[in-house]
């Protein structure tokens, strides 16, 4: 069977997740259903991730078996047309070999956590930031997320249903950039990994807001790593900021 990866964007807000789930709406679920228009029996798809609920992504990639060759424009083409109204789009798609996986063929994912900073109610970007009025330290959040790069047990920013193995990761960048935009001041950080546990960058955000306010020191994030204790970390961020803007492959699928 000719197998494809998929990069896809979708609007995380009215899915459960990426996961396919009885009967609540997930973006597994929405692309399976658009494959299933094309042909009857596609075996399940794999993606290189599970999103949670409320988050989004912009380079999310995921891998399915088709029973009859496809051009890839034309599969991208078929799928989108049945995707509609969902809000979820394939952006590019590849014939790849039988044996690449989209999960487990991965070297790095990259996600990007968008705060909107300003006191005045959020409208056109409703649902795609996390809102914070009060004024955060840029600088002072960048000297707490240094404590965070490198290779750790990251017990303190562990999920307490994680079901990786180990808590031991590698984050090899986090970084803090202030963006003025049409929308008004904006801090972006962009964190890149093998892998990450659940609810990781979403702790490592909620936890970085708390030095932006003044109510941690930087050092504070180094003591709460070393705590190895899910009570240590700060608060978790809510998921509508959060977005799964890459995956890195060996070689990239979607290069030509």
């Amino acid at each position: 069977m000719p197998r494809y990866a998929l990069k896809v964007e979708y609007d995380g807000g009215p899915f459960s997740g990426w996961q396919w789930q009885d009967d609540v709406p997930s973006v597994q679920g929405a692309l399976e259903a658009a494959l299933a228009r094309l042909e009857p029996d596609v075996p399940r798809i794999a993606a290189a991730g599970r999103t949670d609920a409320g988050v989004h992504a912009r380079g999310q990639v995921c891998h399915c078996d088709m029973a009859k060759d496809w051009a890839p424009f034309t599969l991208m083409n078929a799928l989108n047309h049945h995707l509609k109204p969902a809000p979820v789009a394939v952006v590019a798609a590849a014939e790849v070999a039988g044996d690449w996986h989209a999960r487990f063929s991965a070297r790095e994912r990259r996600y990007l956590y968008r705060v909107l900073n300003r006191r005045a109610r959020v409208t056109l970007e409703a649902g795609q930031v996390w809102q914070v009025q009060r004024a955060l330290d840029v600088e002072a959040m960048r000297a707490g997320a240094a404590y965070l790069v490198g290779r750790h047990d990251f017990t303190t920013f562990r999920s307490s249903i994680c079901q990786a193995k180990s808590p031991v990761k590698t984050l090899d960048r986090l970084e803090v950039d202030a963006v003025e935009t049409a929308a008004g001041h904006e801090i972006r950080f962009s964190l890149c990994a093998r892998s990450f546990l659940h609810n990781q960058v979403r702790s490592f955000v909620g936890t970085l807001e708390r030095v932006g306010c003044g109510a941690w020191a930087p050092e504070d994030v180094g003591r709460a790593l070393e705590a190895r204790d899910r009570a240590a970390c700060g608060p978790v961020a809510p998921p509508q900021g959060l977005y799964l803007t890459g995956v890195g492959y060996p070689e990239d699928p979607f290069a030509e």
